[in-house]
């Protein structure tokens, strides 16, 4: 009798602590997995045989008004607005060495006041912005129409060039993604057409029918719709791939970061270039997420552009993503590296900080998983066999997408 009260609250006690103790997460399958990237390419197939004759047309006069003198100005709002910092690096900072630096900007942050201040008649103007946004951008859209600028809803109506994609959100930000990639990688082949007698360059394996003898512009354009529904296949192919040999691990990383948010921990996401963008996008896809899922705790290392600048300025590039670790790093967060070659010098420096400090670590790469792959330097490792950054990235978005939309049980409410 005198053994009960003790029994009771022993009970008790052991109850307690198993409800603040976490039940692992459930590891999505290899077959879920497959299922989401697999799906999104009867998307493109869909969209870009229809897309494609439209985007060679705009495409043409996007070089003209470049040869004129006029600029890209993109902006969008919330994770769109990652698309805006994409597209205008890929313009400015071109991958393939050799071709032009084109004017592009950014100007998410206040594009109204922006706009109206800098867009003049030979520029192009982008807006990203989901359908909540809709009557904003289009405003910003038709200001920038009515001075003479070429307008692009992406996606929307009102543009001169204005796409609707029928498709979840990560799965439209993903088409436009691969719509603004070809839209830059095709505008110089105008310009080459331009230069008769000029070799393709470093770019010639691209745009095969382009011979030193140049050719009809109107036949051109055909070529150059062709070579954008090509490029559409292309993702689709690499898509397939990941889906088939990188399933596995998606799984895996999956689990691993879901157990961490379960237990209170926060990511930290960073890469540099387009991987940066896609860093920013994949936090706030985490804190503030379409479709009705459930925030989960986030953070870009890429985001802050003076904190970068000072770290870089004062004490090393290679260090820019390592001091805000240390800054911000608690025990059991992940840290999660986006790296198209695998040796960026500021992911490794980082993801070797994080090891130190016992975080997990998870790295999508590309190529063949480089510096990162070889030294083992990440717990989890996702990479997209591929040697062309443009291909890498846009499957990048769909694998992040993907985890994304798997961690939902582990998100919090």
């Amino acid at each position: 009798m005198g053994d009960a009260p003790i029994s009771a609250s022993g009970a008790g006690r052991r109850r307690s602590v198993a409800a603040r103790t976490p039940h692992p997460p459930s590891r999505p399958t290899v077959d879920a997995v497959q299922h989401r990237l697999q799906s999104r390419n009867q998307v493109s197939r869909a969209f870009f045989s229809r897309e494609a004759p439209r985007l060679a047309v705009a495409c043409r006069e996007m070089a003209d008004r470049f040869v004129r003198g006029g600029r890209l100005l993109a902006f969008g709002e919330g994770a769109l607005a990652t698309d805006a910092q994409h597209v205008a690096v890929e313009f400015v900072h071109p991958v393939i060495v050799g071709k032009r630096a084109l004017p592009a900007i950014d100007l998410s942050l206040a594009y109204g006041p922006w706009l109206d201040a800098l867009c003049r008649a030979d520029d192009m103007v982008m807006g990203f912005g989901s359908p909540e946004a809709h009557s904003r951008i289009q405003l910003a859209l038709d200001k920038a129409k009515a001075r003479g600028a070429m307008t692009f809803a992406l996606p929307g109506e009102g543009g001169d060039y204005a796409v609707k994609i029928d498709a979840p959100a990560f799965v439209r930000q993903e088409m436009i993604e691969i719509l603004y990639h070809t839209l830059w990688e095709t505008v110089h082949v105008f310009f080459e057409h331009r230069e008769l007698g000029l070799d393709t360059g470093p770019a010639g394996f691209l745009y095969p029918f382009l011979g030193a003898e140049g050719q009809d512009k109107e036949a051109l354009v055909g070529d150059v719709a062709q070579s954008i529904v090509g490029k559409a296949r292309d993702v689709e192919r690499l898509r397939e791939e990941v889906a088939r040999t990188e399933s596995e691990a998606i799984s895996d990383a999956i689990a691993a970061l879901s157990e961490r948010v379960q237990r209170g921990g926060k990511f930290m996401l960073f890469g540099n270039g387009g991987s940066a963008t896609d860093a920013n996008d994949w936090a706030i896809d985490c804190v503030s997420p379409p479709d009705g899922l459930r925030s989960i705790p986030a953070m870009s290392l890429s985001h802050e552009a003076a904190t970068i600048t000072a770290i870089s300025n004062d004490v090393g590039n290679d260090l820019i993503f390592l001091r805000q670790l240390i800054a911000h790093a608690q025990p059991g967060d992940a840290a999660v590296a986006i790296s198209t070659s695998g040796g960026s010098k500021s992911v490794v420096a980082a993801l070797e900080e994080a090891r130190k400090r016992g975080l997990l670590t998870v790295a999508l790469l590309g190529y063949d998983g480089g510096e990162i792959g070889r030294r083992d330097l990440a717990d989890h490792r996702i990479v997209i066999r591929s040697d062309y950054i443009p291909r890498i990235q846009e499957v990048q978005a769909s694998v992040y997408h993907v985890m994304r939309e798997l961690m939902e049980p582990a998100a919090r409410g």
